[in-house]
């Protein structure tokens, strides 16, 4: 992802945590409306869970492209993920709902390039946490 890039995705990333200081269970509620199986893998306290899901996010997001940054925490992610019953499949729905929750946040500011910057950059994070954590496939 070249500086530019990063950049568009970090101020994003800020309107978005802005946004969802609202309501940070929206990216959850949008992923069970794309995948209701996945409720069962999720704990009662979705506002809690969310803050949590975007504190992570801005913490990779920030450091992208420090892969010596980043590399402990998409092990940790990939393995608690993994203990939890995610499996690869459920990162599909999972991109989904993030972008539904940017689209909710951002509105017009959402546009066709920066969702495609989001959508890159949630499959970088997918492929790592997947591999470092060792997140089987069905």
């Amino acid at each position: 992802m070249t500086e530019d890039e990063l950049t568009q995705l970090q101020q994003s990333y800020c309107k978005l945590n802005e946004a969802s200081g609202k309501s940070p269970a929206y990216f959850y509620h949008s992923l069970f409306h794309h995948a209701p199986e996945l409720r069962q893998l999720f704990r009662e306290d979705l506002e809690g869970q969310g803050m949590k899901f975007m504190t992570t996010l801005g913490v990779i997001i920030a450091r992208l492209n420090d892969e010596s940054a980043v590399a402990p925490q998409f092990q940790q992610l990939g393995k608690t993920h993994a203990s939890l019953g995610v499996l690869t499949e459920h990162f599909a729905p999972m991109e989904e709902a993030l972008v539904d929750t940017l689209r909710h946040a951002l509105g017009k500011e959402m546009t066709q390039e920066l969702e495609a910057l989001w959508r890159t950059a949630f499959k970088e994070i997918a492929v790592k946490m997947i591999e470092r954590g060792g997140i089987p496939g069905q």
